[in-house]
């Protein structure tokens, strides 16, 4: 248990975030403006990358682009090319995009792959040659250009490439993660060779890190497009190196990969239109569930302790719906009754204000095999005069992903596999189990708690957020619109207020230690069982709220990152 809370606390804690703001004295470093938009991340050579996109014509699809190309540079514990990525745009002109570059597993994968005597090996699924998918970040990136953007894909990669040839300064949080992570990027020559030093140990804060392989892998990319990529030089180096040491990724899972066109997921909540990424995300459809349980309270009124025990209750709900339901809408049928108010309403009116719920399995919503939906991580939001919007969360899972780096790449691959259940039952990193309808099968991409999302009233976005740190994706989210829109709180008020998860397995309440004793209490009275957690995740978001734009990077974040 104490691996899976390091982990919900941890992963994913550098969060990206590109928006238009106004001008502030007290503005984090990572935060600019300009006329045409402006760009705030976790790092200032990201939002300088995004800042630079809209100084040369680009609009808030290029700006966020170009900001998580170089987060993979800068950032590349939490994300890069060798990750996945979801993609949802507004444009100016109204129109909704959801561009899934979510990973796929190998062909030669199968359910049983990381069963070893009939009992599962989650060390296979987590590091190594078996535990990475075929990456989806470089086409997705490349089609939401095409879609919206208006520079060439080439624009936004040659300066990122020129900053990994250059070298970076690296912070405290990069340091700390290779320092956590080095016993087991050593076991990975191409990893040891770029993040640590000759004798084997991590890098230190303050270090320039230079990565000329990876600078030669994006100038391949800016040159050749995405079909370098997938089925050109990088494609056959990464087949060739799992051949040799136990992998089954292969350069034709490269070439056969294709990033899906979905339709965003649209529902209400208080007089709001959400707009949600829909499966293999299972963040737009748990948003929409929980939200929509919510409606049926009025939070303003309850005290906290009251508050959190109604919210805590329908994340329950939704975390045990996801368990069973959710997967790969291509391979398991996924019904969109999990949103339609009728079931969400049959949902709510189970919570009990008195005491918690004993949730045994999921909820049953109606046409479940007939309507049904279409076949460490970084957020990026982005926002534009022109009235481009764009929310990108991406990821490679933990901590340097898979931990390899295949040699003359550059390039960390994710370890998304871990993300499939690799045995019915059987908790992930991060604790969550699921059934057959997340299992291993060739081809098809695994569950997912990104949760990009924007908020509109009428036709017009007032708010876009989105957020990193595992299953806690999805409830950092719920609680930021909740304190936003519900409470009437100030945006950077209501992403940091203490915040709670529950997921349904382990069966109890995740606090944050500044929880007050008497909030705690009233839950404890419910009977909650409560486990404490030190602050965690790491939510951003952009607000539109008295004619000027608000934006605000995680408060927690600077903590964090200083000596």
């Amino acid at each position: 248990m104490k691996q899976v809370l390091n982990r919900l606390l941890f992963a994913g804690a550098l969060l990206a975030l590109v928006s238009h703001v106004s001008a502030q004295t007290d503005a984090p470093p990572y935060a600019q403006a300009v006329d045409a938009g402006a760009v705030a991340t976790v790092h200032p050579l990201a939002t300088q990358a995004g800042m630079n996109a809209l100084a040369e014509g680009g609009n808030a699809v290029d700006a966020a682009v170009a900001a998580a190309i170089t987060l993979g540079v800068v950032d590349s514990h939490n994300s890069g090319i060798g990750g996945g990525a979801f993609v949802l745009i507004r444009t100016a002109k109204g129109e909704l995009f959801a561009i899934d570059g979510r990973e796929t597993a190998p062909m030669a994968a199968h359910r049983d792959m990381f069963v070893i005597e009939g009992v599962a090996d989650t060390r296979l699924s987590q590091m190594g040659p078996l535990a990475a998918g075929v990456p989806g970040s470089v086409a997705a990136y490349e089609l939401a250009m095409q879609k919206a953007g208006a520079l060439p894909y080439a624009k936004v990669l040659l300066p990122a490439a020129s900053l990994a040839e250059q070298g970076f300064a690296i912070d405290r949080i990069f340091a700390g993660r290779l320092a956590r992570s080095a016993e087991r990027l050593a076991q990975f020559p191409g990893s040891a060779e770029i993040l640590l030093d000759p004798e084997g140990n991590p890098w230190p804060k303050g270090h320039t890190l230079a990565q000329r392989d990876l600078a030669n892998t994006l100038r391949a990319i800016a040159k050749e497009g995405s079909g370098y990529f997938y089925k050109g030089a990088f494609a056959k180096s990464v087949g060739d190196w799992m051949a040799a040491n136990g992998g089954v990724l292969t350069a034709k899972d490269f070439a056969d990969y294709s990033v899906v066109e979905r339709k965003p997921i649209t529902t209400s909540y208080r007089g709001y239109t959400l707009v949600g990424f829909p499966p293999p995300s299972s963040g737009g459809v748990h948003t929409a569930q929980i939200l929509g349980m919510l409606e049926a309270f009025d939070l303003k009124s309850l005290n906290d302790g009251d508050r959190y025990h109604v919210i805590g209750e329908a994340m329950k709900l939704a975390f045990a719906d996801r368990a069973y339901w959710l997967g790969d809408p291509a391979f398991t049928k996924v019904p969109k009754g999990l949103v339609q108010s009728d079931y969400i309403g049959r949902q709510a009116a189970r919570i009990n204000m008195d005491s918690v719920l004993d949730v045994t399995g999921p909820g049953t919503p109606k046409d479940v095999d007939v309507d049904l939906f279409a076949k460490h991580t970084t957020h990026i939001a982005a926002a534009d005069k022109w009235g481009n919007w764009v929310a990108i969360t991406t990821t490679v899972n933990t901590d340097f992903g898979s931990k390899v780096i295949v040699p003359g790449t550059g390039v960390v691959l994710n370890n998304q596999m871990d993300d499939f259940s690799v045995q019915p039952g059987v908790p992930n990193v991060y604790g969550l189990v699921g059934t057959e309808a997340n299992s291993v099968q060739p081809g098809k991409r695994p569950l997912s708690s990104m949760t990009p999302t924007i908020i509109l009233k009428g036709d017009q976005p007032v708010m876009t957020v989105g957020a990193a740190g595992g299953p806690t994706i999805i409830t950092q989210v719920v609680q930021a619109i909740v304190n936003h829109l519900d409470l009437g709180m100030p945006l950077d008020d209501a992403l940091a207020k203490t915040r709670i998860h529950q997921q349904w397995r382990p069966d109890m309440l995740f606090i944050e230690a500044n929880m007050p004793a008497g909030t705690r209490q009233i839950l404890l009275n419910k009977g909650h069982k409560l486990k404490e957690m030190g602050p965690y995740g790491s939510t951003q978001a952009i607000a539109w709220v008295d004619g000027k734009w608000v934006a605000v990077s995680e408060p927690r974040l600077a903590a964090r990152n200083k000596d």
